[in-house]
């Protein structure tokens, strides 16, 4: 019989839990499902609400809750699921499992029901304070677990998380308050994005170099050098000028050459002679999703497009499409299957780009369908991740070689 968690005194339990549902074995399990089912709801309630059939968030608004929630509900569960599993990789230390993650769960769970179903003339700020709780707890529990493992390095990605969960209060603040919200907002898609530039920048070559090597020999990714760094460096200072001052011309100026860079950065890692393996591609095309939104924010400061479309080719475009692109890798991965795309997960990578896409279009042209086209496809690809890992997600393990 497999032995239980080990406890550390006073400490939370660790380890594969083989005893409970395989749903709570490992982190990524229920946060990736429950982000994807959640994210394909809370988006088709917001197209219900704008044509006036549902009113989510009660008196917190409707527009104020779509964007919170793919903010602060959706993605947040993603990024912590695959903190979760990735964070026991760098520490050496064991994963939380089992009861302690089913509570973690329904912690963040709790939160989304109560803040988008709040009871009518109930005040806000009980949800408001429940929804809250899930960041900082889990920003801590990563903190706690990366300086017991001593890897130093890794709290950058803290302290990312750490500016989410301050994005989220300061959100919260704003909308109680009658202020204007969008500066949180646009500190939470940088915090995200810097996180894409960090990890994503590392993973990125990593898996095509991998592929390459197996596939197709000859030129490799470069290597992750001074121009990788520089490339950082210059788009945390675009997006803080972008964060604080949208409408400038310094924003435009540093978020062109910020497009430039990563540019620049993403064709070095020859994505293209990957054009086969749609596994591989998806990461890239999720990446090219970060020089367009620099590009797209650059526009918006002179005027060429709003703020609000620039927003969205980040928090659609870059951030979903890298989630569901890393979302779907580790799932294969973790549970045992093949990491070989299928046609629905090759169709999934290609709605949430074109969610993007036409969410920019929709600034130009036939406003109301193609916000509806946007978000449909943005259902749509969630819906194909679901419909392809949720019995994975589910089940235990695969068996290597079965």
């Amino acid at each position: 019989m497999p032995k239980p968690p080990p406890r550390r005194p006073g400490g939370i339990p660790r380890g594969l839990d083989h005893h409970g549902p395989a749903l709570f074995s490992y982190g990524f399990r229920p946060f990736f499902l429950g982000g994807a089912a959640w994210t394909v709801l809370s988006m088709a309630l917001w197209i219900a609400a704008l044509s006036g059939f549902a009113a989510p968030g009660g008196a917190y608004g409707a527009s104020h809750w779509h964007m919170h929630e793919m903010l602060f509900g959706f993605a947040p569960a993603v990024l912590c699921g695959f903190l979760m599993t990735a964070v026991p990789n760098w520490t050496g230390r064991m994963p939380v499992s089992g009861r302690p993650l089913m509570a973690l769960a329904a912690l963040w769970m709790a939160g989304r029901l109560s803040f988008s179903f709040p009871p009518p003339e109930a005040p806000l700020w009980p949800a408001v304070l429940l929804e809250s709780l899930f960041l900082p707890l889990m920003a801590a529990l990563f903190l706690r677990e990366i300086a017991a493992g001593r890897k130093w390095r890794d709290l950058k990605l803290v302290g990312l998380l750490a500016v989410i969960a301050a994005a989220n209060l300061w959100f919260h603040a704003a909308v109680l308050t009658g202020a204007d919200p969008r500066p949180a907002a646009r500190a939470a898609v940088a915090g995200y994005v810097v996180l894409i530039l960090i990890m994503g920048g590392r993973l990125v070559p990593s898996f095509t170099r991998n592929w390459l090597a197996r596939h197709r020999p000859g030129p490799v990714p470069a290597p992750l050098d001074g121009f990788d760094r520089v490339s950082v460096a210059l788009s945390v200072a675009a997006l803080a000028l972008w964060v604080a001052w949208p409408e400038t011309r310094a924003a435009a100026a540093s978020c062109a050459l910020a497009a430039a860079v990563n540019l620049l950065r993403l064709a070095r890692w020859r994505g293209w002679r990957a054009w086969r393996e749609p596994m591989v591609w998806g990461l890239h095309l999720g990446w090219l999703m970060v020089p367009l939104g620099f590009a797209a924010v650059a526009m918006a400061a002179l005027g060429g497009l709003t703020q609000a479309a620039a927003l969205h080719v980040f928090a659609a475009g870059a951030i979903g499409g890298e989630m569901l692109a890393v979302m779907t890798r580790a799932t294969r991965s973790h549970t045992g299957r093949a990491t070989e795309a299928t046609l629905p997960v090759t169709l999934a990578f290609l709605a949430i780009a074109a969610s993007a896409l036409l969410r920019v279009a929709a600034e130009f042209a036939a406003w109301n369908t193609l916000i509806a086209a946007a978000g449909a496809a943005w259902i749509a690809g969630f819906t194909l991740y679901i419909a392809e890992h949720a019995r994975m997600l589910l089940a235990t393990r695969k068996p290597r070689g079965r």
